[in-house]
């Protein structure tokens, strides 16, 4: 089975989600963001320190529980004496849970607007919680 890949994640975060308290992060990498739009709350996703261009099979991460999904456009307005600028800012935010370790098997979607999706190899032993 194929699961949503969040990459670039930094390892103080992974190691944080695996005390198994649910946290919110807010992603506001692109590649992050168009994974993200192919996946829905309940689902299980992967999440690795690895970065998207050097994900590869035998790299290590961690699977989550997706509890929440909100992926938003922000304005940021800033205004001087001599101009004025408007930029948007796509972020998204997920409350997600740790389920357990686990290796990527296989990975796709490494084009650009392209979800990254990766195939796992299932751990033999589980977390009770």
């Amino acid at each position: 089975m194929k699961y949503a890949a969040l990459t670039g994640i930094s390892p103080s975060v992974i190691a944080e989600l695996k005390s198994g308290k649910a946290r919110t992060l807010e992603l506001n990498s692109a590649h992050n963001i168009i994974t993200l739009t192919e996946t829905a709350p309940g689902e299980c996703i992967f999440v690795t320190s690895v970065n998207e261009e050097d994900l590869s099979p035998g790299d290590p991460g961690i699977m989550v529980d997706l509890l929440a999904l909100n992926i938003s456009m922000r304005r940021i307005e800033v205004a001087n004496p001599f101009f004025f600028e408007e930029r948007e800012r796509m972020a998204a935010r997920i409350k997600v849970q740790f389920r357990g370790m686990t290796i990527a098997r296989d990975v796709e979607g490494r084009k650009w607007g392209d979800p990254t999706k990766v195939e796992i190899i299932r751990s033999a032993c589980y977390r009770a919680g």
